[in-house]
């Protein structure tokens, strides 16, 4: 499985499904985080997609969520900055 590290943006390449202890092979950030789970989205309710999940207040961190899903792709810079920006104008919108 490949999971791109939601801090350095670079693939880590994982036997089997994410532990919650994987760290990221180039920078060490932990893997299993909400900014690196398909359900995260700044724009709901706690910052994730999953209603049944438990709220996380570091999304940074690891945490022992079991909804996670390890997102693909990851994005780069230039799409947070994208998305960070279509957060705001959705919240401030006239």
């Amino acid at each position: 499985m490949e999971v791109t590290c939601f801090h350095c943006r670079k693939v880590n390449v994982l036997p089997g499904k994410v532990g919650f202890r994987e760290e990221c092979i180039h920078c060490r950030s932990d893997l299993h985080v909400c900014k690196s789970c398909d359900f995260y989205d700044v724009k709901s309710y706690n910052e994730c997609r999953e209603p049944s999940a438990e709220v996380v207040r570091e999304k940074e961190r690891a945490n022992y969520c079991d909804f996670f899903i390890a997102r693909q792709g990851g994005g780069g810079p230039d799409d947070e900055k994208a998305r960070l920006k279509a957060a705001a104008d959705a919240l401030f919108k006239k």
